[in-house]
């Protein structure tokens, strides 16, 4: 079968390499869809520790398919159900996977960052996998592409979770790519009063306005004035910095209205990593301050639902569509933000 590996620092191949087989407690899925993330964009720029020449790692953690081959031992999935799979699995007895957090497990494993993922035509699903249940079925009338985009709106839906957003509230997104719009279209099925969206780039602010006609798009120049003209002088009850931008996250307090939630969506850079933050404003103004990363499988179910219910129309989102051969096209696409969503389609 094909595969997409990554050998090291800038280092992808297409390479030809065996049909994996299951054990009897494992499920074998034929990958139909599996979209590029930044974090894929990041490990392909920076190398990443369980990918070398000598063990290439499979990339790919946003994937749907169908499931072709199932052990002796696994109860309940058959042979030709539609799934999307959540990528992260935790070791099922440390105290986090307990609590139903295995994506913070401190032994957690991913498709496609430590395990085998789906860029490739076939995905062996391990037994802890099954059992903790990665596994999610899909409907018929879901797409397999827009099925795959279920994990990185897992994420969005975690990471709302953790900061809260109410009905009602005026929410500002900082970053207008695939993940800002999701967060758009989550905060507005909640019930917000406002969604405002700012980004360096106004095409990709014009971009995600077609997607969200009601959303207010605001350029750089002079943002906290125009905030707090869109939010009666009050600020905003949510913020969202949806983008790798240590000066967002920096100015992020001076947007707030009194009581607000500030959510600091994804990593930054490891050179930046270290912001400065105006903690007077943090206090007088009685702000909270959430991170969050990943996803934990029960967000993963209900996202899953949501999507599919369509209340979350992911399906407009996905821009570009590759075979697995043309996949140094895609990537080169995503690395420099053309479009939002690059997928892999896998035909029969």
């Amino acid at each position: 079968m094909k595969a997409v590996q990554l050998l090291g620092k800038e280092n992808i191949q297409i390479n030809e390499i065996p049909r994996p087989e299951i054990t009897e407690k494992e499920v074998l899925v034929k990958v139909r869809a599996a979209s590029i993330c930044g974090t894929d964009i990041r490990m392909y720029k920076n190398g990443y520790p369980t990918a070398s020449e000598t063990t290439p790692l499979t990339l790919g953690h946003e994937i749907s398919g169908d499931i072709i081959e199932v052990g002796a031992s696994v109860e309940f999935y058959k042979k030709g159900m539609r799934v999307a799979i959540a990528p992260n699995m935790g070791c099922g007895i440390c105290d986090q996977c307990v609590r139903g957090y295995t994506h913070l497990c401190e032994t957690y494993e991913a498709f496609g960052i430590n395990l085998p993922g789906g860029f490739a035509e076939y995905l062996v699903i391990p037994e802890k996998a099954v059992r903790q249940g990665n596994i999610s079925l899909i409907p018929d009338g879901l797409s397999y592409e827009e099925a795959a985009l279920i994990e990185p709106f897992s994420c969005v839906f975690n990471g709302q979770e953790i900061a809260g957003n109410n009905p009602g509230d005026n929410v500002l997104i900082i970053g207008s790519g695939p993940i800002g719009i999701m967060h758009a279209q989550l905060v507005r099925a909640r019930g917000a009063s406002k969604v405002m969206m700012n980004d360096l780039s106004e095409d990709r602010l014009a971009d995600a306005k077609k997607i969200i006609p009601d959303l207010v798009t605001l350029t750089s120049e002079n943002l906290k004035e125009k905030i707090f003209a869109e939010t009666n002088n009050q600020g905003v009850d949510l913020c969202i910095i949806a983008a790798p931008a240590p000066q967002a996250q920096e100015a992020s307090f001076s947007y707030m209205a009194m009581n607000g939630r500030c959510l600091f969506f994804g990593g930054l850079p490891k050179e930046k990593e270290e912001v400065k933050l105006n903690t007077n404003i943090l206090h007088y103004k009685q702000l909270r301050v959430f991170g969050c990363t990943r996803a934990s499988l029960i967000s993963y179910r209900t996202s899953a639902q949501l999507v599919a219910n369509g209340r979350i129309p992911l399906k407009e989102l996905i821009t570009s569509r590759y075979s697995i051969d043309d996949f140094d096209s895609a990537l080169e696409n995503a690395k420099n933000a053309v479009g939002l969503k690059n997928v892999i389609i896998f035909k029969e």
